[in-house]
């Protein structure tokens, strides 16, 4: 299980951490278009330390699609997303972040967990290393699954 992981928002990757020195996995991810931000409301993603209050989703399919944190019974394909065009999609897994810094990102006005921040799978048409997202962090669906199974709830994230 991975320690903790780490979101490097000028580089576009989050890296998993499993202890040893040298041993990690990278992901390449796409985060918020508006830049770094912990703001309610502003579409950016929140810096600093948090943990995974939430895991979503476990032994469901790929691409399925999320609305609320639910899974809506869909798959979602070219065709789904031609039928709702200004969906922003979440899909296979959800991680939902917490965040450890009163007034940075926790409590009034700066809180990722009442900002629905999460890490989550995205279509594979998204590009990543690009920040395109409304503050959540994206990754490629397959990554997400495996990094699902390398996780638990309570996995520290340092985003930076």
């Amino acid at each position: 299980m991975a320690t903790d992981l780490e979101i490097d928002l000028a580089g576009q990757l989050l890296r998993a951490n499993f202890g040893s020195p040298g041993l990690s996995r990278s992901y390449p991810v796409s985060t918020a278009l508006n830049g770094a931000g912990e703001r309610a409301d502003s579409g950016c993603t929140p810096r600093g330390r948090h943990y995974i209050r939430a895991a979503i989703g476990a032994g469901l399919p790929a691409n399925t699609v999320f609305v609320g944190r639910r899974p809506t019974g869909e798959l979602y394909t070219p065709q789904l997303a031609a039928q709702f065009p200004g969906r922003d999609w979440i899909l296979s897994r959800i991680l939902w972040l917490c965040g450890l810094e009163s007034g940075r990102n926790r409590g009034a006005g700066v809180d990722s967990f009442r900002r629905f921040i999460y890490i989550h799978g995205t279509p594979d048409s998204e590009p990543m290393g690009v920040p395109r997202s409304h503050g959540c962090v994206r990754m490629r669906n397959a990554d997400l699954i495996e990094l699902f199974g390398l996780i638990a709830p309570g996995t520290r994230v340092l985003i930076k």
